[in-house]
């Protein structure tokens, strides 16, 4: 088993408790915590810290009809959300995206395919599968980017990653990620804004890629 080496950091791992950290990076951080036993307790740590700041802030006075409408939610139909539990590579954030199903994997030419598992206004999450050896175009970045390996491995300029690792990338950084020999690479990516690549050809098919 890799040993995780890339974490969360700690502002993030701040904003994911506090529920403010946007969708796509949040469910990065929880995949992550759900492979990652030294997050799991700084998670844990998070939760503990919140709960006592929260012991220490001032009384809110409440709304006269607070108590009449919880009574009225207790009275609501509960439709239980389904658990999907983590499969084959796929942990179990990973599979509530999914549904429970296989990814619908798209290609993107070179051998290279995507899975866009969310796209709204705050960002996009997707699946990449990269074969070995295979190389994203040389590109950077208008926002900021998690990728979390969930099979295989990749390398850049920055270091390489394997299974559970994340790589965090902002607009300072421009790289070029190559998937290692063995298994074909697969992560899972978050962004907030599209990303630069710097060769004509990926800036062309980019809005059909949505990347």
């Amino acid at each position: 088993m890799h040993a995780i080496t890339h974490h969360i950091p700690d502002d993030m791992m701040a904003a994911y408790v506090a529920g403010t950290l946007p969708h796509p990076f949040a469910m990065v951080v929880a995949t992550h915590i759900s492979l990652c036993a030294d997050c799991r307790a700084d998670y844990g740590a998070h939760q503990t810290l919140g709960g006592a700041v929260l012991q220490r802030t001032e009384n809110v006075a409440l709304s006269g009809s607070l108590k009449s409408n919880v009574m009225a939610l207790l009275d609501e139909p509960v439709r239980p959300e389904p658990i999907y539990d983590a499969r084959d590579i796929y942990p179990g954030p990973v599979m509530e995206a999914l549904k429970g199903r296989s990814p619908r994997w798209k290609t993107l030419g070179m051998g290279v395919r995507q899975s866009i598992l969310s796209a709204t206004d705050t960002g996009s999450v997707r699946l990449l599968y990269i074969p070995a050896g295979q190389a994203v175009p040389d590109h950077s970045h208008n926002g900021l980017e998690l990728t979390m390996v969930l099979q295989g491995s990749f390398s850049d300029e920055t270091g390489s990653f394997g299974v559970g690792d994340v790589e965090i990338a902002d607009e300072e950084l421009e790289h070029t990620p190559i998937a290692d020999a063995g298994d074909a690479c697969i992560c899972l990516a978050a962004t907030d804004a599209p990303l630069r690549f710097n060769a004509f050809m990926p800036r062309l098919l980019q809005p059909f890629f949505r990347i």
